[in-house]
């Protein structure tokens, strides 16, 4: 069910209600049917799939504490790799055995290759048959409407439960229903934030009396997170798709353009996601981590990783890159542990080579950052941090870095990203007289943007103590977002996840 809806501003109005008209023992019965409906909307047999990965988390969970030594570290290994073995089949099995089939093919093996692939490619349509894909003949057919959605995100949250026992930090959940409410919480079921154990388990045992404070930050951050959808988001990709689907038809300045709308569509598809998503179970009363904290006024790649998507940074942070090692065995061993976890980032993003090569990048902004602070602390030179211009510099140089990666994450294809890198490297005086730009339509777009830059740098938000100001403001927004096309329902990107 997409946020971007009238079938979800119904579904929210109902459920909302009913919610609070309830004890705390119909609540937690209530919003965990109303999550399965939300999510059997979009694909009603791989519910499947979740009740199998919440039956065999939750079991881990109590054995995991109840047991000691090596079996527990057991326990822990066989949760995980159901976890990763489901994602993995659904969404990177037609990737990898591509790949295989392309080395051996490289190796003159080709009949080896066919051999695989012929064998791979039966076992998966035979499974994808038990789950009612009846249509797939192939591995290659398998595109976004096969795989379960938002299976990254709540396998991950899943993994967050068992590692969180496993380590200690976490008692196991013995009433099955709220463990299931903790992977199936529909706000942040699809697209996060992806949230620990610590944070939500115990809310979820909480009575939250109705608070209407809580109601008109909650309904104002749906607001905003709806505007930035519907009219910021949706506006831009008109000018972004035509661009990077047939980036050979445009030319340098065209392609730069779009580059730069698509820097901020993602961020506000991205973050809109998550801000109707807090906003929405603080309705109720629940607190859901920050996800996104304006991003685009980093000064370093550091700073960007600190504030863009923070609860799948951090989780790769907490229980992937510490565990390799973190900064603890030497600069070098550092420096592959960060660019371990950038291309497994990229990876987690798609099965595509275009992802992998933009957490690759980041990895390596990364570790050339770290080594270029080494060089100059060696060398005894002080970089002028308190220097506005500089910092200003700084600002520009990351937006610029991070921009140039994006070029990957949105081309269909490898060869696609660098024609438009190509392109944009050769931009010409020609280009600028001969790009055929709606004046008009990217003025809008560009205030559309300064707007949201300027309420994002100087934090301005709506007050909502005035319950008369709220009620005006929050119509308006509503009212200007309809007008755009609230109800044209068109999807969010991280729904490929």
């Amino acid at each position: 069910m997409l946020f971007n809806s009238l079938q979800f501003i119904l579904f929210f109005i109902v459920v909302t209600l009913a919610y609070f008209s309830l004890k705390w023992q119909g609540r937690w019965v209530l919003l965990l049917l109303a999550s399965c409906y939300f999510y059997m909307v979009f694909q009603p047999v791989y519910i499947l799939i979740l009740l199998l990965t919440i039956v065999i988390d939750y079991i881990a969970g109590l054995l995991i504490e109840r047991t000691e030594g090596q079996t527990r570290r057991w326990l822990l290994i066989l949760s995980l790799i159901s976890n990763l073995g489901i994602l993995a089949f659904f969404k990177y099995l037609g990737f990898l055995t591509e790949n295989i089939a392309g080395l051996f093919n490289v190796l003159h093996l080709p009949e080896l290759a066919d051999q695989i692939t012929y064998v791979i490619d039966r076992v998966f349509v035979k499974v994808l048959h038990v789950f009612g894909q009846s249509g797939i003949s192939s591995f290659k057919d398998n595109a976004t409407s096969i795989l379960p959605i938002g299976l990254s995100f709540h396998t991950f949250q899943a993994m967050s439960y068992t590692i969180e026992v496993y380590r200690g930090n976490q008692k196991a959940e013995r009433h099955f229903g709220i463990y299931a409410l903790y992977v199936m919480f529909y706000p942040q079921l699809v697209a996060g934030p992806i949230e620990r154990p610590q944070n939500v388990l115990h809310q979820y045992h909480t009575f939250f009396p109705y608070d209407f404070e809580n109601v008109k930050a909650g309904l104002m951050q749906m607001a905003f997170g709806l505007f930035k959808k519907v009219v910021i988001a949706d506006r831009l990709v008109m000018m972004v798709d035509p661009a990077f689907n047939n980036p050979d038809q445009h030319n340098g300045l065209t392609l730069l353009v779009a580059t730069f709308f698509f820097t901020f569509q993602i961020y506000c598809d991205f973050s809109a996601y998550s801000d109707i998503a807090i906003g929405a179970a603080r309705v109720m009363g629940f607190t859901l981590m920050e996800n996104f904290r304006t991003p685009y006024i980093a000064r370093s790649i550091t700073d960007f990783w600190r504030r863009w998507h923070i609860s799948l940074s951090t989780w790769f942070r907490d229980y992937l890159y510490i565990p390799l090692g973190g900064n603890r065995k030497g600069e070098a061993r550092r420096n592959l542990n960060q660019l371990t976890v950038f291309l497994a980032s990229g990876l987690w993003h798609g099965a595509n080579w275009t992802y992998v090569i933009w957490g690759g990048l980041h990895g390596v902004y990364q570790v050339g950052a770290g080594l270029r602070d080494k060089y100059l602390k060696r060398q005894g030179i002080e970089l002028p941090e308190q220097n506005r211009l500089y910092q200003t510099l700084q600002l520009l140089l990351t937006f610029g870095l991070v921009m140039l990666t994006w070029v990957f994450f949105r081309a269909r294809s490898v060869g696609d990203a660098f024609l438009i890198l190509g392109r944009i490297g050769t931009l010409s005086f020609r280009d600028t007289v001969s790009t055929p730009l709606n004046a008009t339509e990217m003025g809008f777009s560009i205030f559309l943007i300064a707007f949201l830059m300027i309420k994002e740098y100087y934090y301005l938000y709506i007050p909502t103590r005035n319950t008369v100001r709220f009620y005006v403001l929050f119509t308006l927004i509503m009212l200007v977002s309809y007008l755009f096309g609230v109800f044209s329902s068109n999807q969010f990107i991280y729904f490929q996840f």
